[in-house]
């Protein structure tokens, strides 16, 4: 078995999509999983993301089939954050580094773009998720908390 990380190319569009349907299908049944599929509309298009300079992909392979990816936004300023918008590898690729190796990428090329920091999110209960981020000493900075005020439970509540 040959595992790799390396930078995606236009070539690349096509198993991005896929991997990134297999991404969105894993969010469905997770806490907090509907509302970002609802807020963060697939990337349809990787093409042009591959295209932006502003923006890295790196594609984990295990013996050239693509098992996982990560997409980075880089810092728009000296000093700015580096935004790590996805990160995903299939379920019968992890536990063996993918995601540390493609982070460690993100996290040079931030450095290497002027950026400070660098930031993502995890859902409520994804620990693996966090464990990654733990992993290279990504914590937590803030945590969102929301309540729909159109469910008719919280009627009561949101006329106080």
């Amino acid at each position: 078995m040959i595992t790799d990380v390396r930078l995606a190319t236009t070539a690349d569009a096509d198993e991005l999509a896929a991997l990134e349907h297999a991404a969105r299908a894993a969010l469905v049944d997770v806490r907090g999983g509907a509302a970002l599929l609802a807020e963060q509309p697939a990337v349809g298009e990787w093409v042009a993301v591959l295209a932006d300079a502003w923006r890295r992909v790196w594609l984990a392979l295990i013996d050239d089939v693509p098992v996982g990816y990560l997409e980075l936004q880089l810092p728009a300023t000296l000093g700015g954050a580096g935004v790590v918008r996805q990160v995903y590898v299939a379920g019968e690729a992890r536990e063996l580094g993918f995601g540390d190796e493609m982070l460690a990428e993100a996290i040079a090329a931030t450095l290497a773009a002027g950026g400070a920091v660098i930031e993502s999110f995890a859902l409520p209960g994804d620990r693996e998720t966090k464990n990654l981020y733990e992993r290279a000493g990504v914590t937590a900075r803030k945590i969102i908390v929301s309540k729909r005020l159109s469910d008719p439970s919280s009627s009561a509540d949101a006329s106080r």
